[in-house]
């Protein structure tokens, strides 16, 4: 059964790396919340290494020009994976074709500039539906307005065409303040719904575990912690990739589990995850 805790520090000192889930366990989209980056400067001045590691559909240097904005300190962390980063390298590398269709807002532009590695490969070239190889999707056009299926019959028309979707984001929902707006995943989610083919590169998927072992440089023998608060991405990235994990419960899951955010219902948790199908190691309403 998953263990309730109060705070990493409990169990800290068995673990030598954390992979964090940035939206929803360290920032709300808005603010960074202090206990969260409190429990990360704990963590790392007892000699732990922390990966911030998100689904956001931008490279890792675009979000951390964010952290002055939310409150997020740089001795807090010690790399940032980005889905962004994983997708982007399979894009360059002609997953989806050199013409594509972006599905997407203006501020995931930095998406099509290619990285370092990259920098003499083809150009991507963005062009419309009827005309392009492929698809890219980092999240819908109005993410605050649309839903998945506002796309039903432009998705139809990829469908027919054989067009693949590179899914820059496998989340399917965020927290904006007290805002839920769509993610990428949705809208992949909804094409393959509809009989299209989506590839991901983000939590739960491989290519960004891979990518932040690479980057940390870590030893076989680390001993990795994920905590998030997506039941579907974090944690069944956790399971998959056979990693202890901590669900953090006052985030997307938050109005299942009991009217105290800060301290999840056990009862009420043990019911949830059954049904999810999915055992986190641990659980905590918030991090701190």
């Amino acid at each position: 059964m998953t263990r309730i805790i109060q705070s990493l520090s409990e169990i800290s000192t068995d673990y030598d790396v954390l992979f964090c889930d940035l939206w929803g366990c360290v920032h709300n989209g808005i603010r960074a919340y202090p206990s969260a980056v409190q429990a990360l400067q704990a963590f790392r001045r007892g000699g732990g290494q922390v990966c911030l590691m998100t689904n956001a559909p931008r490279p890792a240097a675009q979000v951390e020009a964010s952290f002055d904005r939310l409150g997020i300190p740089a001795d807090a962390w010690d790399e940032i994976v980005t889905s962004g980063d994983a997708a982007q390298d399979a894009l360059f590398a002609g997953a989806v074709g050199r013409r594509v269709w972006h599905i997407g807002p203006e501020k995931d532009d930095a998406f099509f500039d290619p990285p370092a590695q990259w920098a003499d490969a083809q150009p991507i070239e963005r062009v419309s539906l009827e005309d392009a190889e492929g698809i890219v999707c980092t999240g819908p056009f109005d993410e605050e307005n649309e839903t998945p299926e506002d796309y039903r019959g432009q998705f139809m028309l990829a469908r027919e065409k054989g067009l693949k979707l590179l899914c820059a984001n496998p989340d399917i929902v965020v927290d904006l303040g007290d805002r839920r707006i769509y993610c990428a995943g949705a809208l992949a989610e909804f094409y393959q719904q509809l009989g299209g083919e989506s590839l991901y590169f983000g939590k739960p998927h491989p290519p960004i575990y891979d990518l932040a072992r690479r980057l940390l440089n870590l030893r076989e023998a680390a001993r990795v912690l994920v905590i998030g608060d997506g039941i579907r991405t974090d944690i069944a990235g956790a399971v998959g990739e056979r990693l202890d994990s901590i669900f953090i419960t006052g985030g997307l899951a938050a109005e299942e589990l009991g009217e105290d955010v800060e301290n999840p219902d056990q009862a009420l948790l043990t019911d949830w995850l059954s049904n999810a199908q999915l055992t986190p190691t641990f659980a905590m309403g918030r991090l701190r």
